[in-house]
């Protein structure tokens, strides 16, 4: 479908990538991987044409159309945001044009025998075929499914697209462009602006699409589930894997381990070459031998390794002061903006030691929320710090308060303190800093490095109770993994929030719900409230598409029973099903040998050879065996079509 063929891209700092040679196939879902900086969004725009290639060119057939999302992507819009993706599929909204000005012209027409009105009504008859032909009957609840999924509500499709913040207007232009159903989608980031129960909603819908998909995501969860295949951009070269992220990550680790062996037999093989080298160059005889052999070296290629794995470092922050028992209280908490309410009547304990998970729809309140806690917006209610507690922030902008002119090394050194300071350098190592790293001034540093930075930082803060607001944000896949490991041996109290199901997977203990104006405890695991929200959000959009009531929570509860009744009738028609094909095997067998031995009795001669009669005594028991397993089989199929209907 799409051809690179020896494609390079050539910077001023050198080349990015080159000589690169893939193919894209239609059905293929690739996740595309690699460090920040690598060329990953690059890549996606020379695939889209939005950038130019320095060598090699991409072909793609003529027709093919492509559905792209870009990180860097201006919205300008007055429409509705229904609108704005209804209106995007042209061709619909021409032929919808033509049938309504065809329907105008028809009953201004007197003369029903004439040409010109038979012409309209064959005109008519072909664009409702076409129409028909592209789902047009079923666009407007295709644009609300897709709407609602990302998370708008049906109030909100009335809503001027510019009255949106940016995140909220990539959920519209990623609307638009799932609904066109293109050949490839290229998506850069697609959950970045995503909460939770949206992007569980696109990784189904991603999973269902026709087409081929090129998709570049820190959410480990959603890569291994939405493709099947993984392109890593490393040392200008994008290596090819048939597998989604996980099980790449298994199989370059083992590659990278096979590099790493060859790269140790190449340096010593270079550096008994230079020895030799050194030692005849400066002798007549040998002169040309020492020459031969430094060409030979010029000639070899050198072999790279490029190991993203981290040092298996045992971090620990210790607390410098314990807590009491509770750390923090809210009473009656509450915040409006003008008439607009976020949220009111929150009352909660938080214990010495919670893990807490803060979730909900994007807007609902959560880092407001965070900020009353951190008493740095006026709220009503009160809230109050247990004894001893000491907390550290992590606002979502915190990697922009850094000091600019401060080396990396410098800034955790002012905050750390205690023992830990010995360990100040392995601790950056383990954050990916390492080497020249730690001396680099923050002002040079990427926006997913400075959130490494600040995260670190943060940690090494003398605290007991931690509040994080969006902290993997910017963050790679690796560097997630590093700050997860770091927070699940944290000995504090944290509350975090977070749209990353990998990252927030057995790392908290609770999880607080915000959603209309109220906060829900919930005590199971990030995968059950997903289930959970999920199937809430479904039958509520079943409930807007039929125009029938709200679900009510005993319709949920049942549904969840069900839900276990049917997993439970499937797994005993399974058990049932394997029985009977143990039985129906046995009886073939048995019917076999049945078989057989009565081709032995015609051909034996009883007479000559009376001590053959035990034969009938095999027989009998065989005959046996038979009749009980054909009233097995009868009991069986019997259970089985009473679980079957």
């Amino acid at each position: 479908m799409i051809s690179l063929q020896q494609v390079g891209l050539f910077l001023p700092q050198g080349y990015l990538f080159k000589d690169v040679n893939l193919q894209i196939k239609p059905k293929d879902r690739i996740g595309l991987v690699g460090k920040n900086g690598a060329g990953k969004s690059t890549l996606l725009k020379l695939i889209s044409g939005l950038e130019k290639t320095s060598e090699g060119n991409i072909s793609m057939p003529k027709d093919t159309t492509l559905g792209v999302l870009t990180q860097d992507l201006e919205i300008k819009s007055s429409l509705p945001v229904f609108d704005y993706v209804e209106q995007s599929n042209i061709e619909l909204m021409n032929i919808m044009s033509r049938i309504e000005a065809i329907n105008h012209e028809l009953t201004e027409e007197k003369d029903y025998a004439s040409q010109h009105y038979l012409n309209l009504l064959n005109d008519l008859h072909l664009l409702n075929d076409r129409y028909n032909i592209l789902g047009g009957y079923q666009w407007k609840e295709k644009v609300s499914h897709a709407l609602m999924g990302l998370g708008f509500s049906e109030e909100e499709f009335k809503k001027n697209l510019n009255t949106f913040s940016g995140g909220w207007k990539m959920r519209a232009e990623l609307a638009k462009i799932l609904v066109n159903n293109p050949d490839i989608l290229l998506l850069d980031e697609p959950t970045n602006h995503l909460d939770i129960v949206s992007i569980a909603w696109l990784e189904n819908y991603l999973q269902t699409f026709s087409g081929a998909l090129v998709l570049i995501s820190h959410d480990r969860m959603f890569l291994d589930k939405a493709t099947n295949r993984t392109w890593e951009i490393s040392n200008q070269k994008i290596y090819d894997f048939p597998y989604p992220y996980s099980k790449y990550k298994i199989a370059r680790e083992e590659e990278i381990e096979r590099l790493r062996e060859a790269q140790k037999n190449q340096e010593k093989e270079i550096k008994r070459t230079e020895e030799l080298i050194d030692k005849f160059r400066a002798k007549k005889n040998k002169a040309a031998f020492a020459q031969g052999l430094i060409k030979k070296l010029e000639r070899t290629e050198r072999i790279e390794v490029d190991s993203t794995a981290t040092k298996k470092l045992k971090i620990r922050f210790p607390l410098i002061v314990e807590p009491g028992k509770w750390v923090l209280e809210l009473n009656d908490v509450g915040k409006s903006y003008g008439d607009k309410r976020i949220f009111e009547n929150i009352s909660i304990a938080v214990g010495k030691g919670e893990k807490i998970a803060l979730l909900g729809p994007n807007g609902v309140g959560k880092s407001t929320l965070l900020k009353c806690i951190m008493n740095q917006i006026d709220y009503s209610g009160t809230v109050a710090y247990g004894h001893n507690v000491n907390i550290t922030y992590f606002a979502q902008n915190q990697a922009e308060k850094l000091e600019k002119t401060k080396s990396v090394f410098e800034i955790v050194d002012d905050v750390a303190s205690g023992e830990i300071r010995k360990d100040i350098r392995s601790i950056l190592g383990a954050f990916l800093f390492s080497g020249e790293d730690i001396e680099k001034p923050v002002s040079v540093l990427s926006g997913g490095e400075r959130t490494r930075l600040a995260l670190c930082q943060l940690l090494l803060s003398p605290s007991n109770v931690l509040i994080l607001d969006e902290p993997t944000n910017h963050l790679d896949i690796q560097s997630k993994e590093v700050l997860k490991e770091a927070l699940q041996k944290y000995e504090g109290t944290f509350i975090i929030v977070s749209h990353d199901r990998e990252f927030l997977k057995g790392l908290t203990n609770r999880i607080w719900d915000i959603d209309k104006g109220g906060l829900k405890i919930h005590h199971f695991d990030i995968e059950e409230f997903l289930e959970l929200k999920i199937n809430k959000s479904s039958a509520a959009n079943s409930a807007v598409h039929a125009n029938a009531a709200n679900v009510t929570n005993a319709q949920d509860e049942q549904k969840k029973n069900l839900h276990q009744e049917q997993k439970e009738l499937k797994r005993n028609r399974q058990k049932l099903e394997n029985s009977v094909k143990k039985v129906e095997e046995r009886i073939t067998l048995l019917e076999e040998e049945i078989e057989k031995l009565n081709a032995e009795i015609e051909q034996i001669d009883f007479v000559a050879h009376p001590e053959q009669s035990k034969i009938f005594e095999t027989l009998k028991e065989k005959q046996d065996q038979l009749e009980s397993a054909m009233s097995e089989w009868e009991q069986l199929h019997v259970q089985l079509e009473n679980v079957t209907s």
